[in-house]
């Protein structure tokens, strides 16, 4: 039997969508609804994080650029989620995967990004792979 929550499941899988379709549209009101009070947002690759929900969403409401969001994949179960998106900022495109926990509530209360940049494979290895 499954725990019940504030939003009615433990797999975090709804308010994961939630959260990405808010940002998507922009809608900063929405986008708020999914997150704890105390969030802590990490950027590994820049060392950056942020803390409270306030501060997260001033963040992603003043990013720069026209950016999109596609969700191509969500891995949920009780607690936690992965996603996996592609990103559109101008004209340059890029995948992202972030890891999200949330709490007793069904609230998001931990988001890592990881943005991985493209790069040539090493030599050697030709044989075995297919590049597209």
């Amino acid at each position: 039997m499954a725990r019940c929550t504030l939003h009615g499941m433990t797999d975090p899988r709804e308010i994961i969508e939630r959260f990405w379709r808010a940002a998507e549209a922009r809608d900063w009101t929405a986008f708020a609804a999914t997150l704890a009070e105390d969030v802590v947002y990490a950027l590994p690759q820049t060392g950056e994080t942020i803390r409270g929900r306030e501060r997260y969403v001033r963040f992603n409401r003043a990013y720069p650029g026209d950016w999109h969001l596609r969700v191509e994949r969500v891995v949920a179960e009780p607690g936690q989620a992965v996603t996996w998106l592609r990103c559109t900022v101008g004209e340059e495109e890029m995948d992202a995967l972030s890891f999200f926990t949330t709490d007793a509530s069904g609230l998001i209360s931990t988001i890592t990004d990881f943005w991985p940049e493209p790069y040539e494979p090493p030599t050697g290895r030709e044989h075995l792979v297919e590049r597209s």
